[in-house]
């Protein structure tokens, strides 16, 4: 331990939010009895939050300063990923700040520090839209610039900072900004828990005015609805034992209150949903005649080719959420027979056989028989999928969820109509995962997948849901098909729900197994 005494983590300060791939924890902290160094004031204390990695501590997020204050409750609540299978050590460091610079420099005094693991995990729970408003909020004659704090009365009568409002300056009837939060930071998932709310009229130098306070209850509050407020008289202890005729210090009225039930991908594939898995593969000139074995297409007898390696990796964990494990096979760029023309849209091969070896087959089978030839256009392809994806709208279910791989040694020639079909696709139950296979210049592929800014048709329409991984095949080249996999399957999770939640469906019930007694 360090020379302080160390930030309080109370075990109700730990909760968890649910999301679609990774389990999300928040962290609320508290001090007590800091070390007072200032001269003239008291400490104005900051607390940072530093995680471990590779044996070196890097700083991951931190509180906001409050002003003179040697027992602060800090708003901020820190966000991190759970991982059940590692140990996550964090650190926590707490300055006494006197400037405006960066937090931990010379001018600031460190008070102390401790470590600890991130072992816990709370139940999942909902998160609440709270929105909140004053009426003629004020401490005696003089107008105010009020905040609200609302805190959770714990099992052991300790309060836990919940949510502390922004200030509202000059203003007896403020409307704080709306704010989210989980069910379990609020109340512990207790209904009937006691939460206490203390209105303060704002001071720059932290000696915060007093102007009241009320008790209520999530169960209270939830009699807020379209049309019906709740109301609260914000009463002043103080005046209220020496003013024969006073009754509050102004109202707080609850105006809106929302629950958000957040479904996570694993709900959605536990209600039945299935993903079908379609694999597209380019068969342009430019990958070289199969029967050289410089060709990408190239079946070697001891080694598969780059385009076998991607398909595998990643069907083998498609196929696992495909009850029927059945899986459509495209083909792009060749002359098919009996005529050998070339259409944008061919269907080169197709499976006859369950699971991703059928694909494989069929892939390894079509290749005498075609002749390579071009150009790489996949907006056909896409737009065949969103249409066969779009059927899935019509059930109002979650029932299918489709995802497109593309397998690909080139730039794509039709950028600008594949941009147009992305953007139509994004509404529908549909993900595209790009695999550039060899040793082209992708940099133009790095427009699709829309994570250096939002992906936009020809005509300045943006995509509703971000649905394009693009990912190149070489970066690959050494490590595992279970990397690669992890790595281009990483966003399909968050995708699916994305794309279900918009809709407002939920997922089906889960069937029950009539054989299980």
């Amino acid at each position: 331990m360090d020379e302080a005494q160390d930030p309080t983590l109370p075990a109700a300060a730990l909760t968890s939010v649910p999301a679609a791939c990774v389990s999300k924890v928040e962290l609320r902290v508290s001090c007590k009895a800091l070390l007072d160094r200032d001269t003239l004031n008291k400490s104005d204390p900051c607390v940072i939050l530093m995680v471990q990695s590779q044996g070196q501590w890097t700083e991951l997020d931190r509180t906001e300063v409050i002003k003179s204050n040697l027992h602060p409750v800090f708003a901020k609540v820190f966000t991190l990923d759970y991982y059940f299978e590692e140990v996550q050590k964090l650190r926590f460091e707490v300055y006494d700040i006197h400037g405006t610079h960066s937090i931990g420099t010379r001018d600031d005094d460190f008070l102390g520090g401790m470590e600890c693991t991130l072992g816990q995990v709370g139940q999942h729970n909902l998160p609440v839209t709270i929105r909140l408003l004053g009426s003629f909020l004020q401490d005696l004659f003089s107008k105010s610039d009020p905040f609200l704090e609302i805190y959770r009365i714990n099992d052991d009568d300790t309060e836990q900072l919940v949510h502390r409002t922004e200030v509202i300056k000059n203003n007896l009837n403020p409307v704080w900004e709306s704010f989210k939060v989980s069910l379990s930071s609020l109340c512990s998932c207790d209904e009937d828990r006691k939460l206490k709310c203390l209105v303060w009229d704002y001071d720059s130098r932290g000696k915060h005015d007093f102007i009241g306070e009320f008790y209520t209850t999530f169960r209270e509050m939830q009699k807020a609805t379209v049309g019906n407020k709740v109301t609260w008289d914000c009463v002043n202890p103080k005046y209220k034992s020496k003013k024969r005729h006073y009754k509050n210090s102004g109202l707080v009225i609850l105006s809106e209150l929302k629950l958000h039930r957040v479904y996570s991908f694993l709900d959605y594939i536990m209600g039945g949903c299935q993903i079908h898995f379609t694999v597209a593969i380019d068969f342009t000139a430019s990958n070289g005649d199969p029967r050289n074995s410089c060709s990408l297409h190239y079946i070697n007898p001891y080694q598969p080719n780059e385009y076998l390696k991607a398909l595998i990796a990643v069907g083998e964990i498609c196929q696992d959420y495909d009850s029927d494990k059945r899986f459509s096979a495209l083909g792009f760029g060749a002359r098919i027979p009996p005529n050998y023309e070339v259409s944008n849209l061919s269907v080169a091969f197709c499976s006859h056989r369950p699971e991703i070896q059928g694909v494989v087959e069929a892939y390894q089978n079509c290749l005498p028989k075609i002749q390579l030839y071009g150009p790489t256009n996949v907006a056909p392809i896409i737009s065949r999928l969103a249409k066969l994806a779009a059927r899935e709208e019509i059930t109002v279910e979650a029932s299918r969820y489709h995802i497109l791989l593309i397998l690909t040694d080139g730039v794509i020639t039709d950028m600008a109509d594949t941009r147009e079909a992305i953007v139509r696709a994004s509404y529908q139950p549909l993900s595209i995962i790009i695999v550039g296979v060899g040793n082209a210049d992708f940099t133009d592929m790095q427009i699709l997948d829309g994570d250096d800014g939002v992906l936009r048709s020809p005509k300045g329409e943006p995509v509703l849901r971000d649905i394009v991984q693009f990912v190149p095949f070489r970066d690959f080249k050494t490590a595992s098909p279970a990397a690669l996999a992890k790595c281009v399957l990483a966003e399909v999770p968050k995708q699916v729900v994305e794309y279900y939640s918009h809709k407002g469906i939920p997922p089906k019930c889960p069937i029950a197994d009539s054989s299980i007694p």
